[in-house]
C-alpha cells in the first residue's frame, strides 16, 4: 500500500460514532477517508457510548472550540441499584443493593432536583487534567483527586421508559455536562446507586441527526469517489451558525485580511463576534470581533487567494 496523500480539504462532517472505539480512533478512519490533512473531534465521546460527533476537517478546527461549548441532547440508560468503580457498565462492580419502587410522580419529583442548574462532581474517570494528566490515569492507579463541584444547566430531562431496574432518560445540556455522573447521582438519591449501561448523543448544536453518517456509510462513499464523498462536507461556517453575520464588499474583504479595521455601522456590541463572508461569492472567511466601536480580525481562514486578487 502506498503512503497516503493528504489533502486540504475544510469542512464539517458528522460522524455516527460506534461503540467501542473512542473518539480519537474515529476522528483517525474518517480523517483517512476523507484523506483530510488536518483533522479535529469536537467533545470526547467514550467508547461506550454511540452517536453524534462532529469532526473538523482543515480550516473548520479553527472553529472546533465552539462546537465543544455547545449544548449537546442524549439517550442513555441507566442501571439502578449497582455501582461500579467507573460509573458505567465497564467498571468492576462496587455494590448491589435493592432498587426502591418509585412511583411515576415520585420518580418525576426526585428528578426535579436535576433540572435546570445543578452541580458536578466531574468523575475520577474523565479526561480532565490534574497536573498535566488526564484523571483517568490517576483513577487506574487507584488514587484518588479532588475535584472541583462544577455548575451546569440540564434543559430537559425526560423519562422514556422505565423497568424495575433501568430508566432511559432524554437528557439536553450544557457543555461540561457529564451523564455518567446524572446516572449515579440519580442512582445516590434514590438509595440503591447506579451505574451507566448505555449512551448515545443524538445531537451536538443546531446539527441534524438525519445527516449523520457512519464510518461504513463515508468508506462506501469514498469508493464511488472523492466528488461524492465529499457532498457530505458541510461548511466550516456551520460551527457557529448562531454567531451574527457580516457580508462584506470585495474591498472591505482585502481590508480585514490585511488586518485594517471596518467600521462597525450595524452597531453591534463590544466583544461581539460575528461570521464573514464576501459579498457575492458568500465565501466564508472566519469570524471578527467588535472592538473599541470597530470590526478587527479575530479567526480567518486562510484567505491567501483573496489577498492576492
Amino acid at each position: 500500500m502506498g503512503k497516503t496523500q493528504w489533502r486540504a480539504i475544510d469542512g464539517v462532517v458528522l460522524l455516527n460514532k460506534p461503540l467501542g472505539l473512542s473518539s480519537n480512533q474515529a476522528l483517525q478512519k474518517v480523517r483517512r477517508v476523507f484523506r483530510a490533512a488536518k483533522a479535529g473531534h469536537t467533545g470526547a465521546l467514550d467508547p461506550l457510548a454511540t452517536g453524534m460527533l462532529p469532526l473538523c476537517l482543515g480550516e473548520a478546527t479553527k472553529f472546533s472550540q465552539f462546537l465543544l461549548d455547545a449544548d449537546k441532547r442524549y439517550i442513555t440508560c441507566i442501571e439502578l441499584g449497582i455501582r461500579t468503580t467507573t460509573g458505567d457498565k465497564e467498571g468492576d462492580v462496587l455494590s448491589n443493593e435493592p432498587v426502591p419502587q418509585l412511583t411515576d410522580d415520585e420518580l418525576e419529583s426526585l428528578l426535579n432536583q436535576f433540572r435546570g442548574d445543578i452541580e458536578q462532581v466531574p468523575p475520577m474517570y474523565s479526561a480532565l487534567k490534574h497536573e498535566g494528566k488526564p484523571l483517568y490515569e490517576y483513577a487506574r492507579q487507584g488514587i484518588t483527586i479532588e475535584r472541583k463541584r462544577r455548575k451546569v444547566h440540564i434543559s430537559n430531562l425526560a423519562v422514556l421508559e422505565r423497568t424495575e431496574n433501568t430508566l432511559t432518560l432524554d437528557i439536553s445540556c450544557s457543555k461540561g455536562t457529564y451523564i455518567r455522573t446524572i446516572g449515579e447521582d440519580i442512582g445516590e438519591a434514590m438509595g440503591c446507586g447506579a451505574h451507566l449501561k448505555a449512551l448515545h448523543r443524538v445531537s451536538t448544536a443546531d446539527y441534524d441527526p438525519a445527516d449523520m453518517l457512519s464510518i461504513e456509510e463515508f468508506e462506501a462513499l469514498a469508493e464511488q469517489g472523492e466528488d461524492v464523498l465529499d457532498q457530505n462536507l458541510m461548511g466550516s461556517d456551520t460551527a457557529v451558525l448562531h454567531l451574527p453575520e457580516i457580508v462584506m464588499s470585495l474591498q472591505e474583504s482585502k481590508d480585514i485580511v490585511f488586518g485594517r479595521l471596518l467600521d462597525n455601522s450595524r452597531g453591534f456590541d463590544e466583544d461581539q463576534l460575528l461570521r464573514l463572508y464576501v459579498e457575492g461569492t458568500r465565501a466564508f472567511m472566519g469570524l471578527g470581533v467588535i472592538k473599541n466601536g470597530k470590526i478587527k480580525p479575530q479567526r480567518l481562514v486562510n484567505t491567501s487567494e483573496l489577498a492576492k486578487n
